[in-house]
Formats: C-alpha cells, structure tokens, sequence
C-alpha cells in the first residue's frame, strides 16, 4: 500500500486552513516525511518572506496509508 502526502496551508491571523491537498504517493511512511518537509520548505520559500510574515502562513502535512493507491507489482 501507497503512503499518500497531503498538505494543508493555514493563516493564524484569518484562523482558516485551505482544503488539503494530495501531492504524491511514496513507497514508504519515512519518504513521504522527507518529502513532506521538502514540499513545506519549497512551498515556504515560494509564499515569500512578506506574505509568510503578514498572513501567519503555517504550511501542515500528513502522511498516511491510501487504500485506494495500489502498490505497483513487479514484474
């Protein structure tokens, strides 16, 4: 089974969180961790310094097991 990466983009100042959103599957719960703090930082680092500061932009993820996204079988 797929471990799937969601992320959610929340503003303490508005007190609301954007819907999450599914970035990717991975192989396994560590790689998507890695892959989580990557995505976080990328996303971060695009937002901007400013628009970080002035919104309170706090950017969440999850990683969890998707029954839904089979594991590839060898062949």
């Amino acid at each position: 089974m797929k471990v799937a990466l969601i992320m959610i983009i929340c503003s303490q100042v508005a007190g609301e969180c954007m819907k999450p959103h599914l970035l990717s599957h991975h192989d396994t719960f560590y790689d998507c961790l890695i892959a989580g703090y990557e995505e976080a930082k990328n996303k971060t680092e695009e937002l901007g310094k400013s628009e970080v500061s002035k919104n309170e932009i706090v950017i969440k993820f999850k990683c969890y097991y998707d029954s839904n996204e089979p594991e590839k079988k060898m062949a």
